[in-house]
């Protein structure tokens, strides 16, 4: 790894090609245009799909939830995400249970975490079940976490269905948003 003002850089040495089963896969959060960044990551999808037949456990963290439910793997699971993303998520993934402001999810070997921050519950609790829970709660408290938390709701802002054509509903709605917003 190598740093550069505010910026890194992580060489890999292996191809995904040339990679055995892991123990544990972690996805990081995408970028940018959800279906594009799946779209740009559809051989990473693939590799998933091989690691989870493989035996692998599953992590991902934030949005990174989108490349997971691309491969398929989510279908018909609960599934955690970052709060301002749930109704792209919805519209993107409709066979998938999203967990609508959830921490954490875990379900059949695949883990998923909320938004942002929430990737050190998903961590507390991979912690916690590969050591023990009195690990995890060193962890936490070493790192000021509250080990406990199960809902990001707190955080969200709120952002009205539009999918509609009722002129009048949708300029209350953004009324709405905008008081709600600076509350």
């Amino acid at each position: 790894m190598r740093f550069s003002g505010n910026q890194f850089t992580v060489t890999v040495d292996k191809l995904l090609s040339d990679t055995g089963v892991a123990d544990l896969v972690i996805v990081p959060a995408l970028f940018g245009d959800m279906g594009n960044a799946v779209t740009a990551n559809a051989k990473i999808a693939e590799w998933l799909i091989w690691q989870y037949k493989e035996g692998a456990e599953i992590a991902s963290l934030c949005v990174g939830a989108f490349l997971l439910a691309s491969t398929g793997l989510l279908n018909g699971r609960k599934c955690s995400t970052h709060w301002g993303y749930i109704n792209t998520f919805r519209e993107m993934f409709p066979n998938v249970m999203i967990q609508d402001g959830s921490i954490v999810t875990e379900q059949n070997r695949i883990y998923t975490s909320g938004g942002a921050t929430s990737y050190w519950n998903l961590l507390l609790h991979l912690v916690e079940k590969y050591t023990d829970r009195q690990i995890a709660i060193l962890v936490s408290k070493y790192f000021a976490i509250d080990i406990d938390r199960s809902s990001q709701s707190a955080f969200a802002v709120f952002t009205a269905q539009k999918s509609h054509n009722d002129d009048a509903v949708k300029k209350a709605q953004e009324y709405i948003e905008k008081i709600l917003k600076t509350a």
